[in-house]
This record gives structure tokens, sequence and C-alpha cells, in this order.
């Protein structure tokens, strides 16, 4: 058979990583993920021909002609945001497990790669080496179907001897630093043949872990911790406090459009949106000055809370990172969870600045983050904030505060709910 007539398929390869690891319950994760995937496609136009289908312990992505077009390049960005996904491979799917016509097609796939080094460094044809020198390789054979009669080193050797024989000087093997990594992979029914895989964010599938809701500020942090749950499979909300007049309506918009951000991994956030200043004013009237932070945190868990127990949430997220600020020392932290009885998580605790400021910008959040807007928690500041509250202190001048249940029930009505979309609403 020659290559030109050779049954080949464009396809997308999806893998996964830790949902491999998840033994009886690994097909419910994969059901899940799938799910994920189809939900992701169904948000980007260039993806109304293409479908997702498990494919004997990974994914593929397929189209009814075969080809994938220019639509794959948005796709396969679109994909790799998905939690769950671990890589993605733009491959060729060869359905003919005979020697000769995988050969033939490593040999297609090559001349491809020589042609496009070529157009690059101006040269005319596959068969002749480009300025730059040959093109590298190293094959790296695997059968998956173990009762194939070629063995994978031999099937690296025979698919690389085919490749030489067939472009010549215009490319050479180099098994230590290749400048093509010529993958091909025989499983039953059929051969996947690529070059290189692209990295996601692994993690779980959304769903599959729970509800949380993010304490959503302006800041680099919270919207991090909000994607680290996330990527552990935890569906997110959030609560957003300002304190208008005090704090700006851009400075609101600011906050909606982290969320969308964040909406591009996590699809459509709930984000209920509550005016604290009443509670400010409560505490700077009848509270010592320094402990105003950690009264305002207080208020702020005992809010949330109330939101997610009304919304049938497991849990509050935070992005408090140890001693980074005076109400994120470790007996402030002890004082703000005395106020609520529901589970905190806080996966940015133990970590540096730069570490967090890191991930903000590999996920999209940071630029959006240090825009100069002001948010609540900058309002009514100490000149001298207390860095280690005792329990007692804390709780001595939080009674002071005249029908402080009222106060919170009167906030957690007052919360204006909003649907925050991923960015450019779909």
């Amino acid at each position: 058979m020659t290559e030109n007539t050779l049954p080949i398929e464009e396809i997308l390869i999806i893998r996964y990583g830790e949902v491999a690891l998840k033994g009886m319950n690994k097909s419910w994760f994969e059901r899940i993920l799938l799910g994920r995937l189809t939900s992701a496609l169904a948000r980007i136009p260039e993806a109304k021909d293409y479908h997702v289908q498990r494919d004997n312990g990974l994914f593929t992505l397929r189209s009814a002609d075969g080809k994938l077009g220019a639509g794959a390049v948005p796709v396969l960005r679109r994909i790799l945001k998905v939690f769950g996904v671990s890589t993605v491979s733009r491959a060729i799917l060869l359905h003919s497990t005979d020697m000769a016509d995988i050969c033939a097609a490593c040999a297609a796939y090559m001349r491809e790669k020589v042609l496009a080094r070529g157009a690059g460094a101006g040269a005319a044809t596959a068969t002749t080496a480009t300025a730059g020198g040959p093109l590298t390789f190293k094959v790296y054979g695997k059968r998956s179907d173990k009762t194939y009669p070629v063995s994978s080193p031999e099937m690296s050797a025979r698919a690389g001897a085919a490749v030489l024989a067939a472009l010549g000087d215009a490319v050479k093997v180099d098994v230590h630093n290749p400048g093509v990594h010529l993958f091909v992979h025989l499983r039953l029914g059929g051969v996947f043949i690529y070059d290189e895989k692209e990295e996601g964010f692994g993690g779980l599938p959304l769903g599959t872990n729970g509800r949380g809701l993010i304490l959503l500020s302006g800041g680099i942090d919270s919207p991090v911790a909000a994607w680290l749950m996330a990527k552990r499979g935890m569906r997110i909300e959030a609560v957003h406090f300002h304190s208008y007049p005090y704090t700006s309506e851009r400075a609101r918009e600011k906050v909606e459009e982290l969320a969308a951000i964040l909406a591009g991994y996590c699809g459509n956030i709930r984000m209920h949106i509550i005016n604290l200043l009443p509670a400010q004013e409560a505490i700077g009237k009848h509270c010592p000055e320094e402990l105003m932070t950690i009264l305002v945190r207080r208020f702020m868990m005992k809010i949330a809370e109330r939101v997610a127990q009304e919304r049938g949430l497991d849990m509050l997220i935070t992005g408090e990172n140890l001693g980074q600020v005076a109400s994120q020392t470790a007996e402030a932290l002890v004082t703000t969870d005395e106020a609520v009885r529901m589970p905190v998580m806080r996966p940015l605790i133990a970590l540096d600045k730069t570490d967090i400021i890191e991930k903000a910008e590999e996920i999209g959040t940071f630029e959006k983050s240090i825009e100069p807007y002001e948010d609540c928690c900058t309002v009514f500041l100490p000149r001298h904030p207390a860095t280690r509250p005792s329990l007692a202190q804390v709780l001595e001048a939080e009674a002071r505060i005249p029908d402080m249940e009222a106060l919170l029930a009167r906030l957690t009505a007052s919360a204006e709910t909003v649907v925050i979309k991923p960015e450019g609403g779909k």
C-alpha cells in the first residue's frame, strides 16, 4: 500500500494522569472527564465538527471527515485547560497494523516535518538537507498489543530505517538529542504516530470532589486558591465583599473579570456580592482599633459560612498565607477559624509569595489582580493591627457589637448573586 492510500486519520490524543490510578472508581472519573471535555468543546465554534470518545485508557478527539484542520489549534488550547488532562498530542491514527504500512506512514510523517522545516529555511524539497543540516530524529516504538509479532525495539529500528531510506540526507538519527521525537504506539486496531506531548494541568475532573465557597478579593492570592481547589475536582462558588461607596464600582468589576478568568477553567461561577460596610462601621464604633482587621475577617467568615450553608456547599476556601499580613499569623488564623464550624481550606498556606505570583501568571490572573483598585480590606485599616490576638480578647471585643446576629442575618440576606461566565461569554 502506498503512502498516498494509507488509511490515516488526524486526531488529538488526550491523556489523563491521576485518573488512571483510581482503581474501581476509574470509569466514574472517566465519565466525568469526558463530560467536562465535551462541555469545554461546546464553548468554542471551531469544535463544532469534533467529538471526543474514550479509547482504551485515554481519549481521542476526531472529526467526521478524518481531518482536524485549522480548528485543531484553538481546540487543543482549550482542552489543555480542562482539569484532569495531563498531556495532549496532535497525531495521526493509522488504521492498519501492517509493518510495511507503519514504515510508510512514519516516512510520510517525517517528510512533512522536513518540508515544514525547509519552508522556514528556504529549502526546496524534502529530500535535500537544509542549510542547517539534516533534521535529526529518534523513533520510540511501543506495542500495547503484546501478541503483535514485531517487538517494540524492532519496530523502532524498522520505522527509523524506512525514514532514512525515504528521505536520505534530509534526516539523521540522533538517539541522544533528536530534533524530532517520533512516537509510534501500536494499539489494538491501529497505530498512533506523533512527535509532541503538550502539558495540561492534570489534577482531577471538576465535580469529583465536592463544592466550596471561595472568599474572592481583587488580590493575587484568592484567585489562585480557587484555581488550586478546582484543580482537585472541587466545584467553586464565590463570595465577594466590598465597602461601597468607599470602594468603587470599578473595583467590583475587576473581581468579576478575575472570576471570568477562573470560569475559563471552572465553568460558570456563581458569585455572591455583599456590602460589608455596615459591619465595618459597627466594629469601628464599638471595638478596639487594633482588632479591627481580625474582627472584620471574622465577620466575613461568619457571613460566608451562612451563604455556603444556604447553597449546600461543603467548605470555605481562602487565599490566606501563613504570616503574610497581620490577619494571617498563626494566632490570628486560630481566632478566624473559631468564628465558623465549617471546614476552611487554605491551599496557599505554606507557599512563598513568589510561588503564588508564578501560579497567578501561569493561569492568567496576575495582570488583572495587580490593577490598582481598592478592596474592602483596605478600608478602616488600623494604624497598629494586633498580630497575635488572643481568642478571649477577640471574643470580648466582638461581644460589644450590638445586635450582631441581626446584623449578620441582614448582610447575608443582602447578597446580590450574579453568574460569571468564562471570558467571551461561553
